[in-house]
């Protein structure tokens, strides 16, 4: 029992330690695409060896909150998107590309400015 206690707290503390870790790393993401209004909160980031994901977040003229999630999956047969977990779409050559660069300047970013 106090084995099984032990191991979960393990396990927890590395789940928060690598949350806090992506959430970091997507502070930094977001701020490679130049600066943003102060209501505005963007973050990119590397969620697993597959998946990259772009994220805003910002109040409307009208008072309402607005949230923009874009997951892309990087597949054998292309790089497939989904906004706000609606239906995988395949992107074009040129965000492919341009996503491309993004995850290369974030991983050098985040190499240098966290790890």
């Amino acid at each position: 029992m106090f084995q099984d206690l032990t191991r979960q707290r393990r396990t927890d503390q590395c789940s928060k330690i690598k949350r806090d870790l992506i959430h970091k790393e997507a502070k930094i993401g977001g701020k490679i695409f130049g600066k943003t209004a102060k209501n505005i909160r963007r973050e990119f980031f590397c969620l697993d060896r597959h998946t990259w994901v772009w994220h805003e977040e910002w109040t409307d003229v009208f008072g309402k909150r607005q949230v923009v999630t874009t997951r892309y999956s990087m597949r054998p047969e292309g790089i497939i998107k989904a906004h706000n977990s609606e239906h995988y779409q395949k992107v074009g050559q040129e965000e492919a590309t341009n996503l491309i660069q993004a995850a290369s300047v974030y991983l050098k970013r985040v190499q240098a400015e966290l790890y």
